[in-house]
């Protein structure tokens, strides 16, 4: 008898299914993310052949949640929180007190009982982190004015959500005939009614906030400051893992916020450190895999014959989560005067439901306030939403994209989502991307006098680009209407300083097609990255390893005074090269 391994044969399914799927998806043209769920629909208890374990599957599918928010936090500061508290607080307040009122409407219908429609309509309300986080990531949108409000009103989602967890069991003890309900602080138990349970939440989030803001802030940048200098990457890349895994298991068992709420907050409070952005690029692996896993578990859950044997309640269910939260977003954003381009990103964003959803209707369910088709409805809704997510947000980009041509004063307007006039810069070098190499080339470039412009999808970045009297656009270069604003038929040269290989190759690949003549320089980590880079069209790659080696070979040149450039190893080296 062979030893049994769910929890290997469980990762191995799942990761397997979604390559293979995601593969097929994309070529397709259609997002990986539904291969995602098509896998867990494969490996799930409602269709035939091998069955994953779910309740694994969900677990480590939790472990993506904390991954991914944590990294949000890595890049999101408290005072990009702040700065969209105004709209982000009330609109997502709002927001789920009318898409509550919707699911009530539709419960009524149905003929369920109001206390049944209020967790039915609460389920429906509160977006999914993973799947928009995705999407503002994939838009390059996470660090504009756009993606700020979508991840300040899901924080805002996050915390309404921690309370009605905590209330949910509440009610359903004064329903069932109680008057008091269980709680606990640091493991000490009361009986509180339904107003003590609202100040002894209160009173948590609050203390695990301030206990973040006034010891986590200056805690955790210091532990990874003192791992850094011991110059082992493994205990960094360790001790990345064990701030963000630790700092959300801890919250959620002495605080009672959200796993999502409490790794979201650790990685806001390393964000004020300047190893930030190399912890970012160390949890990116696992993030992206357990992400993936999360989809998978989102589709073991869906039965697709509930489509079939119950389709207009789902029809409906559809509709409130896909159509009416999605209005009552667009004029919440409209109502705030912000721009028409944010309310539809906004609306997009949360046409869907997931994580929260699914713990909610557990909840509901084993508390007796949820019937069986209750809590179907909300987990066929949450698949089909998350699946229909990716063509509702293309609607939007190409409803953007119409809007804003219409709104171009004259054709030396560009067509993509904001109005930028073309440069008049000529015989210019296109720099994308202003990170650390690439503050090093502007400087260079800048004391030269050397005419460049520099393209950042940071609207931050390019702000203070601008006040520096340095010319910058925001936007994606791999898009050909960006390149064309930048003046690339005009400009001499391209500098792709970003570090991602997979972005720059479509820059550079948009480029070359756009000016067969510019000179293309980029960057690369390995000797891989360098042959795809130059395969697409760049004329020059630089491999950070190959030139720290060429500075160290000079360096060793100058202790042999008597060698001749000819015979030197860096020009050896450069001659392969």
């Amino acid at each position: 008898m062979p030893h049994e391994t769910p929890l290997i044969a469980t990762i191995v399914a799942g990761l397997g299914l979604a390559f293979v799927f995601g593969t097929l998806a994309q070529r397709l043209k259609i997002p990986p993310l539904v291969g995602y769920l098509l896998a867990g629909v494969a490996v799930g208890p409602f269709t035939p052949g091998y069955v994953a374990d779910q309740k694994l599957a969900t677990e480590l599918a939790e472990l993506g949640i904390i991954l991914l928010m944590f990294g949000v936090g890595l890049h999101f500061s408290l005072k990009d929180l702040l700065s969209v508290k105004a709209i982000a607080i009330p609109g997502a307040i709002v927001q789920i007190a009318v898409a509550t009122l919707m699911g009530l409407g539709l419960a009524l219908l149905m003929e369920w009982k109001i206390s049944e429609g209020l967790v039915f309509g609460l389920a429906l309300s509160v977006a999914s982190t993973v799947v928009l986080l995705r999407a503002l990531q994939e838009r390059r949108l996470m660090e504009t004015g756009r993606g700020r409000i979508a991840v300040g009103w899901l924080i805002v989602e996050d915390l309404a959500m921690v309370l009605a967890l905590v209330l949910i069991p509440t009610f359903a003890n004064l329903q069932a005939g109680g008057a008091t309900t269980p709680a606990s602080l640091l493991g000490t138990h009361f009986d509180l009614g339904i107003w003590g349970v609202l100040l002894l939440t209160a009173v948590k989030v609050t203390l695990f906030i301030a206990l973040m803001l006034v010891v986590g802030r200056r805690l955790i940048p210091w532990i990874l400051h003192y791992i850094a200098h011991t110059g082992s990457r493994e205990l960094f890349r360790l001790a990345v893992l064990a701030i963000a895994l630790g700092v959300a298991f801890g919250s959620t068992k002495l605080f009672d916020v959200s796993l999502a709420l409490g790794a979201f907050f650790a990685g806001m409070m390393l964000r004020e450190s300047p190893l930030s952005q190399r912890a970012a690029q160390e949890s990116l692996p696992l993030r992206d895999a357990f992400a993936v896993l999360f989809f998978v578990s989102v589709g073991m859950l869906f039965d697709p014959f509930s489509v079939v044997r119950d389709p207009w309640p789902l029809i409906a269910t559809l509709l409130v989560i896909i159509v009416g939260k999605s209005i009552a977003a667009f004029l919440i954003v409209i109502a705030f005067r912000h721009p028409v381009a944010t309310a539809l990103t906004i609306s997009a964003s949360l046409a869907q439901i997931g994580e929260f959803s699914f713990i909610l209707a557990e909840l509901g369910y084993a508390s007796k306030l949820l019937s069986k088709q209750a809590r179907d409805l909300i987990l066929a809704g949450a698949i089909l939403s998350i699946m229909l997510n990716p063509l509702v947000f293309a609607g939007v980009d190409w409803l953007i994209a119409r809007l804003e041509r219409r709104k171009a004063p004259s054709p030396s307007r560009v067509a993509p989502a904001k109005a930028i006039p073309v440069t008049q810069l000529k015989d210019h070098t296109i720099l994308v991307g202003y990170g650390r190499v690439g503050n090093i080339i502007g400087n260079d470039l800048k004391q030269k006098e050397l005419p460049f412009l520099v393209i950042e999808v940071s609207e931050g970045a390019v702000s203070k680009l601008k006040e520096s009297g340095i010319e910058a656009l925001a936007g994606n270069a791999a898009q050909p209407e960006i390149l064309k604003a930048a003046g690339l038929p005009e400009s001499r040269n391209v500098v792709v300083a970003i570090p991602e290989a997979f972005e720059a190759g479509q820059i550079v690949q948009q480029a070359r097609a756009a000016n067969a003549d510019v000179r293309i320089i980029a960057r690369a980590h390995s000797d891989a990255e360098v042959e795809h880079l130059k395969g697409l069209g760049a004329d020059m790659v630089i491999m950070g390893e190959r030139e720290i080696a060429r500075g160290m070979i000079e360096e060793l040149e100058r202790s042999f005074p008597g060698a001749s450039d000819e015979d030197s190893p860096r020009v050896a080296e450069a001659r392969v090269l």
